[in-house]
């Protein structure tokens, strides 16, 4: 069978790289934020997953714009110093701004925000290294509800077992 020219591997070395240009809308945006907007939160997230993310922006839609990225460029759009900074006080939010973290512009109240942050939660799959909440305790006897594969996992997290018929 003939090769494919379509077929061609790509090198990542050779894609490109977002550059200046993205950084420059990113500190416009950020700077035509501050105008439009009357608030701005800076808000942190552990173990974040971007659908979840994508909920929460659909939530927000109407009135407000979040925004991510590098804490370095969010930092230029606010203003690094008090000679930077385009309103007053902005360059302390700049300093606030470590680990994973992002902006909220909005013209909601501070009390509609944070209670709305409070009573926000997510039902989601448990990652390594979350802790577990619950306990669960297998009785003794034939765990139907495991097939036959399983029981060498079972061994190995530390459950004495033994195969009878093909059972666990």
């Amino acid at each position: 069978m003939p090769k494919s020219k379509r077929d061609k591997k790509i090198s990542l070395t050779k894609t490109d790289k977002k550059g200046q240009a993205l950084k420059q809308k990113i500190i416009e945006d950020i700077r035509s934020c501050v105008e439009k907007y009357k608030s701005v939160y800076v808000f942190s997230c552990n173990n974040m997953r971007n659908e979840l993310m994508q909920g929460v922006r659909e939530e927000w839609k109407p009135g407000s714009r979040f925004f991510f990225g590098k804490n370095r460029v969010i930092a230029v759009g606010l203003g690094r110093s008090e000679e930077e900074e385009i309103e007053t006080d902005l360059h302390k939010i700049s300093k606030v701004l470590k680990g994973q973290c992002g902006l909220l512009f909005t013209n909601c109240k501070k009390k509609e925000v944070a209670e709305w942050f409070e009573n926000y939660a997510v039902e989601d799959y448990a990652r390594s290294g979350c802790v577990a909440t619950k306990t669960i305790e297998l009785k003794e006897g034939p765990l139907k509800q495991f097939a036959h594969s399983r029981e060498p996992y079972l061994r190995k997290l530390g459950m004495p077992t033994k195969l009878d018929k093909g059972e666990t």
